[in-house]
């Protein structure tokens, strides 16, 4: 489906037998929402490692990235990076199971946020505010986790599979303020201007945008300009946001950065390095938390030989 009337999921709209194994991962999901959290992060550690061994030509990609990003870093400590970020997206699976079926006060248990001053100042200001993140594996719950003490409303993507599609819409919708289609900008800035804090990561190779080639960890990396755009648009603030997972496992901290500065600037260039920068610091930091999985760069300047191969 392309686009979303309505946020009521009706069961009986998804019984054809194609479906079937989302309805059984959808049950698995539903059992691990009963166990504690650190038990979760067991499963999505045993999940990620069977993803791994069934990703094929995908696993080239995560090893191209990190060779790429981390040329400083051993191929060991390259190797463990990956198998890392296997398992954190096998916890970002299991992860699910919390957003949809924990109550906030469970979910308020594990989280902590840094930097709320930095949104309340902006707000305060009668500016509207976008989030800056990226695709990091803990980008779902870490949405889930602001909407315990602030409103927030997200851009999505429509989803290959037409039961998942309509299932996380709905859930999402059960949470955010907003939950709007890529192709609806407008709604999207109606929401900035009613200071409703907007979820916003602009960090994969969008093709059929339009791009510059900015570096992202040292590779040039074809960046959407719509940002710029869109906070001249919204006249609004873009304040760094994001969220990881705890390593001694007893929650996440959600960190909100000051808005960045002369943003816009007016050279688009400048804008996606700045853009770039913001989610290089954190993918530096938390480098197994990041979606390596994605073929970040794919488009290539011209004259460039494609990278993945």
């Amino acid at each position: 489906m392309s686009s979303h009337s309505s946020n009521i999921f009706r069961i009986r709209d998804y019984l054809h037998p194609r479906f079937w194994m989302m309805w059984v991962t959808f049950a698995l999901l539903r059992l691990a929402s009963l166990f504690s959290y650190r038990s979760q992060l067991v499963l999505g550690r045993f999940l990620g490692r069977g993803i791994k061994l069934i990703s094929g030509k995908r696993q080239r990609v995560v090893e191209i990235n990190l060779q790429l990003c981390f040329p400083e870093k051993s191929p060991e400590e390259r190797e463990r990076i990956k198998n890392a970020c296997y398992e954190s997206i096998g916890i970002a699976i299991v992860e699910l199971a919390m957003c949809w079926w924990w109550s906030e006060k469970r979910l308020k248990s594990l989280v902590e946020i840094k930097g709320m001053e930095n949104l309340e100042t902006v707000l305060a200001s009668g500016q509207g505010a976008i989030l800056l993140s990226g695709h990091f594996t803990s980008l779902e719950i870490g949405g889930r986790l602001f909407t315990l003490t602030t409103p927030m409303q997200v851009m999505y993507r429509t989803q290959k599979n037409a039961l998942f599609d309509s299932y996380l819409y709905s859930k999402r919708c059960s949470y955010l303020k907003n939950v709007i289609s890529r192709k609806s900008t407008r709604q999207l800035i109606r929401g900035i201007k009613k200071l409703i804090p907007t979820w916003y990561a602009p960090d994969q190779n969008f093709s059929n945008e339009r791009n510059v080639f900015a570096p992202f960890l040292g590779v040039s990396a074809a960046t959407i300009t719509a940002s710029s755009r869109l906070v001249q648009s919204a006249r609004c603030a873009m304040l760094p946001f994001y969220t990881y997972r705890k390593p001694d496992g007893t929650g996440y901290i959600l960190t909100i950065e000051p808005p960045l500065e002369n943003f816009p600037s007016g050279d688009d260039l400048a804008d996606a390095t700045a853009i770039n920068a913001s989610i290089e610091k954190f993918a530096r930091h938390h480098p197994e938390q990041y979606m390596w999985i994605h073929q970040r760069f794919k488009n290539r300047p011209e004259g460039e030989p494609p990278l993945y191969h």
